[in-house]
């Protein structure tokens, strides 16, 4: 068998913070790529984290991982964004978001210096506008530039839902849509367990969609950042596209006259191929929802707005 043809599969990951770190190590474990290249402005942190990883890999093997610049974007077929300043005190939304811009324009020009086939997934938070951000800087086509979106918010309502009816929360159908954050939207009416609607009390979803927003808040009040859920959510994201699953995923895409929503990156399902976003579907929301679905995409048009001016 010749392997004059064969290209490695490589997944670039820049950030190698918790949630970089973690996702990388998931991809390793389960043997997704090929090729696994970290980076950071840290390079040695870098370096380390690489070395750890490799140290595994007599237990594992099959993978190659090591510490690079932004030259290994060549060739990648998926490039992981995790990197970003974290909010500090007395700092506002705004603030931050001005920050991880300026920091966003300089990661995404390296890039794109080196690879303008690869899909750029982004996971940096506020994930929406940064992903929205990315696209236009890139100049990137659409489908090429994913946000992980409300993937990881509808894997948590799908466990509290779960958890609420005894049911295994993989044979729960119910997604979150909207802002990955304070404006993300239930979506009850869809809602089911084998094409039966949940019968569940107001007041139980309610709590449920509470919890679900909440989660983030509750876990880095608990421990000081959530990495373990949305590593295993850009894991699947990674899986889809390099199996070309065609599966749908609650991504952040850009929107186009979607229930009234056009120009803003939003969570929505979306059918994800090698290709990257192949379809946005089109659900078909209550009149509540739509509002409500409306309402997070005029905040996070507002937040853009106001990073611009």
């Amino acid at each position: 068998m010749t392997t004059d043809n064969f290209k490695p599969s490589r997944v670039v990951i820049i950030g190698t913070g918790a949630v970089g770190t973690t996702t990388a190590f998931t991809l390793l474990l389960r043997k997704r790529v090929s090729e696994i290249v970290l980076i950071d402005v840290n390079h040695d942190k870098a370096v380390g984290e690489a070395l750890d990883m490799n140290h595994g890999l007599p237990f594992v093997g099959g993978v190659t991982v090591w510490a690079g610049d932004y030259s290994d974007c060549k060739g990648a077929d998926i490039i992981i964004v995790t990197a970003g300043a974290s909010q500090k005190p007395g700092e506002t939304r705004i603030d931050l978001l001005k920050k991880n811009a300026a920091i966003f324009n300089d990661i995404v020009q390296n890039i794109t210096k080196y690879n303008k086939d690869g899909i750029l997934l982004i996971a940096t938070n506020p994930v929406d506008i940064l992903a929205y951000i990315t696209q236009k800087v890139s100049g990137f086509p659409v489908n090429r530039v994913i946000g992980s979106g409300t993937l990881l918010d509808s894997a948590r309502f799908r466990y509290l839902i779960g958890k609420n009816k005894n049911i295994d929360p993989r044979s729960i159908h119910a997604n979150i849509i909207g802002e990955h954050g304070d404006s993300e939207v239930a979506v009850w009416s869809l809602a089911h367990v084998a094409g039966v609607k949940l019968q569940m009390s107001e007041e139980e979803k309610n709590e449920i969609a509470y919890n679900t927003k909440n989660a983030a808040y509750e876990i880095i009040n608990a421990k000081g950042a959530t990495f373990y859920a949305i590593a295993m959510a850009l894991d699947r994201i990674v899986t889809a596209i390099m199996h070309d699953e065609s599966s749908v995923l609650t991504v952040s895409t850009l929107l186009k006259d979607y229930n009234g929503v056009s120009d803003v990156y939003l969570g929505v399902p979306c059918v994800v191929d090698r290709t990257g976003v192949r379809e946005v579907l089109d659900v078909h929301l209550t009149d509540e929802e739509t509002q409500l679905f409306q309402q997070s995409a005029e905040k996070l048009k507002s937040e853009i707005a106001n990073l611009q001016s």
